[in-house]
Order: C-alpha cells, then sequence, then structure tokens
C-alpha cells in the first residue's frame, strides 16, 4: 500500500475546525487499512502573518511542492484587513495556485435529494443537480499586469486591473473542460463577455478552434457570462461542465454555491499540468465556503465542503474513486438522517455541531464499507 504526502494547511477562521474533520478521516483510513498518509501542517494566511510577517513561508512552499496533493482551509479575516497588500491572508492562496502551476479549477454544485429544500430556488429547479464550473485559476485579471494605484492629485486617484489571457492558457482548461464532460453528459457551456472585452473574443475563438479540431463528439454551446448567471438560477440543470475565466468562474461558482443549499456543501479542487515523468500533477484541494470569522470557535461550521475537497483528492491525485464514491454516498445517507448543521438546518432536522456531523460521516462511511 503506497503512501501518499499530504500537506494540511488549516489556516483561518473555521478552516481548523473543518479540518479537524479530515484528520479523523484520515485516522479512520488508517485505521481500516484503506490508505496510508504521511502528514505534515504548516500556517498559511493569518496566522502565517501574525508569527512570520508573511501569509506564506519559503518553508511551506517547499512542503507544498513536495507534497502529493495539499489540503487547503481558510484564509483571512477582519483582523487582517490592514496589513500591507502583499502580504494579505489571501495572498498565501494565491501564491500557491501560481507557483504550483494550479490552472484547473474544478467546483462540483451537486444538490444531495434531502437538501433540495435548503436551495434558493425551487426543489423542483435543483432536485438532482450535478454540475461542474471550471474556473481558469493563474490567468486573467487577478493576476495580469499592470495592477496599480496612481494619485492623480486633485483628491483623485486611479485604479488599474488587467484581465490578460494568451492562447495556450485558454486551451488547457478549455481541454479539461471537455475531458471532464467525456466522463459524465457530454456537454460543455463556455462563457465570457466577447461583446465587450477582447479576452472574450479571443476566449470563444480558441475554445471553437479546439472543439472542431479534437473534440467534435462534446455538445458545445458559448453563452455571455452574464447570462450564465441568470441561467443559473433560472434552471441550472441544463448544464454539464462550465468553462470560465478566473473572475467569471470565482462569480459564477458562488452562485452555483447557494443552488446547493450553503456555501458550506461546496467543495473544489486546484489542479496543475501532468507531469511528462511522474504522471502526477501538483494539486490543492479545499472547500469554497472561506474562513467565515464569525462562526470561528463556535463549533457549528459545516464541515461537508471541506470532507468532499478531501474526496476530490482521493479522485484526482490518487486514483481511489472508489473511496471518493463512498465519501460522497456516506455524506447523503447522514443528511438522509436529517442531520444538519446551522447553515442548512431545516424544520424537523437535528442540529449538529461541526464535529457530531464529521463523527455521523464517518459512521456511514463505515457501514457502507462494513
Amino acid at each position: 500500500m503506497p503512501t501518499h504526502k499530504l500537506l494540511l494547511l488549516a489556516g483561518d477562521g473555521i478552516g481548523p475546525e473543518v479540518m479537524a474533520e479530515v484528520k479523523r478521516l484520515l485516522a479512520y483510513f488508517a485505521k481500516a487499512g484503506i490508505a496510508k498518509f504521511e502528514v505534515d501542517e504548516a500556517l498559511v494566511g493569518g496566522g502565517c502573518y501574525d508569527a512570520h510577517k508573511v501569509s506564506i513561508t519559503e518553508e511551506t512552499m517547499a512542503k507544498a511542492h513536495a507534497a502529493d496533493a495539499v489540503i487547503f482551509g481558510a484564509v483571512g479575516g477582519p483582523k487582517w484587513d490592514n496589513v500591507g497588500y502583499d502580504v494579505r491572508p489571501e495572498a498565501g492562496l494565491l501564491r500557491l495556485r501560481k507557483d504550483l502551476g494550479l490552472f484547473a479549477n474544478i467546483r462540483p454544485a451537486i444538490c444531495y435529494p434531502a437538501l433540495a429544500d435548503s436551495s434558493s430556488l425551487k426543489r423542483e429547479a435543483v432536485d438532482g443537480l450535478d454540475i461542474i464550473i471550471l474556473r481558469e485559476l493563474t490567468g486573467g485579471v487577478y493576476f495580469g499586469e499592470p495592477k496599480t494605484i496612481t494619485d492623480l492629485g486633485n483628491g483623485q486617484k486611479r485604479a488599474i486591473d488587467t484581465q490578460v489571457y494568451d492562447t495556450y492558457e485558454i486551451e488547457r482548461i478549455a481541454r479539461v473542460g471537455f475531458e471532464l464532460a467525456r466522463k459524465r453528459r457530454n456537454k460543455v457551456t463556455s462563457m465570457e463577455k466577447r461583446n465587450v472585452m477582447k479576452t472574450g473574443v479571443l476566449w470563444r475563438e480558441v475554445v471553437a478552434d479546439l472543439h472542431a479540431r479534437d473534440y467534435k463528439d462534446v455538445t458545445l454551446e458559448h453563452m455571455l457570462a452574464d447570462a450564465g448567471g441568470m441561467q443559473l438560477v433560472r434552471w441550472p440543470k441544463q448544464f454539464d461542465v462550465i468553462v470560465t475565466d478566473n473572475l467569471f468562474g470565482d462569480m459564477l461558482s458562488d452562485i452555483a454555491a447557494m443552488l446547493t443549499g450553503s456555501l458550506g456543501m461546496l467543495p473544489s479542487a486546484s489542479l496543475g499540468e501532468v507531469d511528462a515523468k511522474t504522471k502526477r500533477r501538483k494539486a490543492l484541494y479545499e472547500p469554497v465556503h472561506g474562513s467565515a470569522p464569525d462562526i470561528a470557535g463556535k463549533g457549528i461550521a459545516n464541515p461537508i465542503a471541506m470532507l468532499a475537497s478531501f474526496a476530490m483528492a482521493l479522485r484526482y491525485s490518487f486514483n481511489m474513486g472508489k473511496e471518493a464514491d463512498r465519501i460522497d454516498e456516506a455524506i447523503a445517507a447522514a443528511l438522509a438522517k436529517g442531520l444538519r448543521t446551522a447553515d442548512i438546518k431545516s424544520d424537523g432536522a437535528k442540529v449538529v455541531s461541526t464535529s457530531e456531523m464529521g463523527e455521523a460521516i464517518i459512521g456511514e462511511l463505515e457501514s457502507l464499507s462494513a
């Protein structure tokens, strides 16, 4: 049984609380003889700034490069609102994405049957929802240069952020989208703003050319990103794989999160290129919900997105699809029994703590594996 190297970066806010449930899951895997993990931990984000005056250290970056996968909690909070821009908590996560080359961000939005009534939409719109938003993660306006704020005098300033995409960046994320669709329902929707943005014009051109060249068997549709946001809340089940840029992917995936009932339900995987020699890829797995400082330390955070993110690590980094499916089934089973954390509570449900939900999911996992 191979040993997999994990770097756990719990971060700030509720990050350590939900990461504790991943540790519980790792202990279960070890005890059951399912898999062996060599685990290291380090600071990131605000906690790292407090200790080292940077959001991530060079030592931690070296550990991230050496790990088979990074499991990430969340960073940030009002405590660090006034620190320098380059050392803000979020800069640590952005550096991990950039330096590890994690260009493909996979964000599944799945509505478990037991939670269909927790969505902001009507049950019939979301019951059985299973879509993926594929976000390009290392290009676009978040990383483009110049990125400046200039004092113009007379009390006026000018801020500039630059949206930049090269052909290869668009093609490689689109290729991931088409490959994902081939394993699902064989449909890709590419979203951009070609009507007002030159990057949108290039985005559509590159995606269409790749489709015609290599993926004619996959259905492709193009949609303006603002129209895509509207369609996500009108009838989300029309989509299978949505592929889009960094900025629009950030926004659209948060919209998709609420279709599932809560941000606490949405996992993600950030993947790099496959190494030609090792056949492995750098990868980071994290819940989408953020640090939620308003509920940190109260033991009420929803750990499902964190546990589902670890399931994605099993699927995409360790070729353990069967075990990943079991975790997803265990989550569904716990929800079907009426267990809810505060963010997804409903009439007649039993509200449980972070640790109680984690314990229940592992209990269901044990039953499924018996």
